[in-house]
């Protein structure tokens, strides 16, 4: 009989052997490297200021405090991550439950399942050939392809350089290529328009190389969208930042770590400044990160984290990444 999912007794038990299977992959690849699996909080007592991410949060209660603590429920295992890194751990990886709320669709759950690492003495580009073949690992020889986010926007929507662009050009693109209207947005928001014509002209178009599924590689985001990624030294309109797409979906975004505490403090001061315009609710920081920095300095790395339930959908040629699931948010 099907359950909820549509699946069978047996379609549900081999789905479950092959996601293990995918698991027991992943880590071989990582021991076989001699990067160290680590475990990390789910529970923190600080909140993640990026506006575009929005955790869970619980209270608890702890001995000695007449109150109930508030605490926040991981969306990524990132800031304990890198006090381990400043610890010394040397190269590391998480495989793991993280939480994000108010994403649900077929390639959005509340719940889902994570792989993040980090490799000291990494560059960008070299990071970047490690996703590669991960990726080549759990999905068979796929060709690559690597572009920049300025090419990729000369190449599909055919403007000749996104950083000098008008929000006016970039309104132009969307009405050639038949978007819809959006409704109540500035008409001089230059970020926002220049995003809608990366997911709704351009990212569709990557992860197909030669108009077969492939793997690509987008680098050299704006600085705007560095995140905690460093600048690039020679050219610091742009981010050490990149993202990996299959197919249409985007599976993994990684940086050149920033390693500065001041600047970790400036830019977590920053996407407050922005969660209080946008009327988000404010977030205490991870002070434990930032003094960790300040005591010894992230070494030179590059982190990525990965979607594995969008992996394990692509690898099974599933059409919701639910389907890969035991269970999804709205059975659990």
């Amino acid at each position: 009989m099907p359950n909820k999912a549509g699946l069978t007794t047996h379609s549900l038990a081999d789905r479950l052997k092959k996601r293990s299977q995918l698991v027991q992959t992943l880590r071989a690849f990582f021991y076989a490297r001699s990067v160290t699996e680590v475990d990390t909080p789910i529970l923190s007592a600080a909140g993640v200021p990026d506006v575009h991410l929005h955790a869970l949060s619980t209270e608890v209660r702890l001995p000695g405090e007449a109150q109930r603590q508030r605490f926040y429920l991981h969306t990524s295992p990132e800031y304990p991550m890198k006090r381990l890194l400043c610890a010394g751990s040397g190269d590391i990886f998480y495989l793991g439950k993280v939480f994000r709320d108010g994403d649900l669709s077929p390639r959005h759950q509340i719940e889902f399942t994570m792989l993040e690492w980090y490799r000291i003495g990494f560059s960008m580009f070299d990071l970047m050939e490690e996703v590669a073949g991960l990726l080549k690992t759990v999905l068979g020889d796929l060709a690559v392809e690597s572009i920049s986010y300025q090419d990729a926007f000369r190449r599909y929507a055919g403007v000749e350089d996104i950083f000098t662009a008008s929000a006016e050009t970039c309104r132009a693109v969307l009405k050639a290529h038949q978007v819809a209207d959006v409704v109540g947005v500035d008409a001089d928001d230059k970020a926002l328009w220049e995003q809608l014509v990366l997911t709704e002209v351009i990212e569709p178009n990557l992860g197909l190389v030669e108009g077969k599924m492939g793997i690509t590689l987008l680098y050299h985001y704006p600085a705007r969208d560095a995140a905690l990624a460093q600048l690039c030294e020679d050219d610091p309109q742009v981010a050490e930042r990149f993202e990996v797409f299959v197919n249409g979906m985007e599976l993994a975004n990684g940086y050149h770590e920033l390693a500065d505490a001041d600047t970790y403090r400036q830019r977590f001061e920053a996407s407050l400044a922005q969660r209080a315009e946008l009327g988000l609710p404010s977030v205490p920081l991870d002070e434990n990160l930032l003094q960790a920095l300040e005591a010894r300095p992230l070494p030179d790395c590059s982190g990525v984290a990965l979607g594995v339930d969008r992996l394990f959908a692509l690898q099974q040629a599933l059409n919701n990444i639910q389907q890969g699931m035991a269970f999804g948010i709205q059975q659990a």
